[in-house]
C-alpha cells in the first residue's frame, strides 16, 4: 500500500489525479477531465476511451484504486450513474477510502475527516457545475490525520476493521 495510506499532497498544489467512469457517467467525465486539467492537474483517464464500449462500473473503480494503493496518483474521481455502485468497488480494494459526493461540504470533509483518496458521484444526480465544486473543494482539502493525533487513531480504528476482517477471512 504504496500511495494508499493518506494520499499525502501539498495543500492546493497540482496533483496527479485519476479519472473513470461508466457509460453513465462518460459525458460527465469528460467536462470533469477538463476541468481539473485546467486547474493545473494531471489528469489520468482510466476510461472508458471513447471508441471503447463502456463495462460495469467496477472495472473502472478498480483501475482507479489500484494506482491510487500503487501510488500512480494521488487521488481519483470515479462517476457513475449514482456514485454508489463505482464506491462501493473502489472500497473493496484494500486500503481505500471512496466517498459518495453529491455536494462540496461533503467532498471536503471525508477527505480532512476521512483521508478519503476517491470521491464518486452520480451524472444523474449531479450537473457538471456540482460536479466540477465537488472536484475542487475534494482536491483542496487536506487530512487532517496528518498532523492531528485524534484523526490518527480514528484512522488507525478504521485500518484496524480492514485487518481484522482479511485476517478472519484468511482463516477460512
Amino acid at each position: 500500500m504504496r500511495g494508499a495510506e493518506y494520499g499525502n499532497t501539498t495543500l492546493g498544489a497540482a496533483m496527479k489525479v485519476g479519472i473513470g467512469s461508466d457509460g453513465s457517467g462518460f459525458e460527465l467525465k469528460k467536462i470533469v477531465k477538463q476541468h481539473l486539467a485546467e486547474q493545473g492537474h494531471e489528469v489520468i483517464d482510466y476510461g472508458p476511451a471513447e471508441d471503447e464500449t463502456p463495462e460495469y462500473s467496477a472495472t473502472y473503480a478498480r483501475r482507479v484504486a489500484h494506482a491510487i494503493r500503487d501510488g500512480e496518483i494521488e487521488r481519483g474521481v470515479l462517476i457513475c450513474g449514482t456514485g454508489i455502485g463505482i464506491s462501493i468497488s473502489a472500497n473493496k480494494v484494500r486500503g481505500i477510502r471512496a466517498a459518495v459526493c453529491s455536494e462540496p461540504f461533503t467532498a471536503r470533509h471525508t477527505r480532512e475527516n476521512n483521508g478519503s483518496q476517491i470521491i464518486a458521484f452520480g451524472a444523474f444526480v449531479v450537473g457538471p457545475e456540482m460536479a466540477k465544486a465537488i472536484c475542487d473543494a475534494f482536491l483542496s482539502a487536506r487530512f487532517k490525520g496528518e498532523t492531528d493525533e485524534e484523526f490518527k487513531q480514528r484512522f488507525a480504528k478504521i485500518a484496524a476493521i480492514e485487518n481484522e476482517e482479511i485476517a478472519l477471512a484468511n482463516q477460512g
